[in-house]
C-alpha cells in the first residue's frame, strides 16, 4: 500500500511548479472529461497524512471524478477518504474543492458491508444510468422486504 503521484501530470512551470525531486509533493493536472478543464490537484504526504486537494474552476469533481483521482495516487488497496469535520473546524480556500486523505501511520476503520449496502446487488459505480435504476430499484424492494427494522446480515 502506498501513495504515489502520476509524474506524468505534474505541473513543471509557473506558480506551484515541482519536479520529481519533491517526491509525492506538488500539483498535479489530471485531464478530466473531454473539453473540459482539467482536474487540479495539490499533493502532498506530511504530517502524518497522504493528502491531494482536487478543485474545478466552476463545481465540484464528480464521484467519479474522485475515484480516478484515488486510482492514479494511491493503490487499489488502499482505503482512502474524505472527511466532514465539525463546522467549526471548517477551511474552504476554495468554493469547487474536496479533499482525499489516509492517515499514514494507522489504518482507517471500515464499517460493516452489511451497513452499506447488498452485496448480492454487485458492484454498479461503472454501469450504465439504466443498470444504476435497475440496482437502485433492488436495493430499495430488498430493503423494503425486510421490513423489520433490522440490519441485514
Amino acid at each position: 500500500m502506498a501513495f504515489h503521484v502520476p509524474e506524468k501530470y505534474r505541473h513543471r512551470s509557473g506558480f506551484l511548479r515541482s519536479d520529481a525531486s519533491y517526491g509525492n509533493n506538488g500539483a498535479f493536472f489530471i485531464p478530466s472529461r473531454p473539453g473540459q478543464p482539467p482536474l487540479k490537484i495539490i499533493a502532498s504526504d506530511e504530517g502524518g497524512w497522504d493528502h491531494v486537494s482536487v478543485s474545478l474552476p466552476n463545481r465540484c469533481p464528480t464521484w467519479d471524478e474522485m475515484c480516478k483521482v484515488v486510482a492514479l495516487f494511491w493503490d487499489e488497496g488502499d482505503c482512502v477518504m474524505q472527511l466532514h469535520p465539525p463546522r467549526s473546524e471548517w477551511i474552504s480556500n476554495h468554493p469547487y474543492c474536496l479533499h482525499l486523505w489516509r492517515p499514514t501511520a494507522e489504518a482507517i476503520p471500515l464499517p460493516p458491508g452489511w451497513m452499506v449496502g447488498y452485496k448480492e446487488l454487485g458492484e454498479i459505480a461503472a454501469g450504465s444510468p439504466q443498470l444504476r435504476a435497475a440496482a437502485a430499484r433492488k436495493y430499495d424492494e430488498l430493503t423494503l422486504l425486510r421490513g423489520d427494522g433490522k440490519a441485514p446480515q
